[in-house]
């Protein structure tokens, strides 16, 4: 089971978009845990998960957090801004799933 962490502000815009990639998931038995959090809890629960991705409005945190990913040898990225305007759970759970898989691989 691959494990997703999505980090905001606060972790409340977020929370709608887990919502939509997990019944997207559910619909084509993807078998995935989606979580989401505000950017303080950060460093505390991402040792739990595969791969990390934050929301637009906290890009600027990206250097800082991918440190701490590459160290754990964790995939992270911002999330496009007009998937996330557009609570698109479907093509940020695909393209999550594909930053995993190709992570792996390496």
């Amino acid at each position: 089971m691959n494990k997703i962490l999505l980090c905001c502000a606060a972790g409340m815009s977020t929370s709608m978009l887990v919502q939509r990639m997990e019944k997207y998931a559910a619909q084509n038995n993807i078998d995935v845990e989606i979580n989401a959090i505000g950017f303080d809890e950060f460093s505390e629960q991402i040792q739990n998960y595969d791969c990390c991705l934050l929301g637009p409005q906290i890009k600027y945190k990206l250097a800082e957090f991918k440190q701490v990913c590459d160290s754990l040898n964790k995939p992270i990225t911002v999330i496009n801004t007009m998937d996330y305007g557009m609570m698109n759970g479907e093509k940020i759970l695909n393209e999550t799933l594909k930053m995993i898989t190709s992570d792996e691989a390496k």
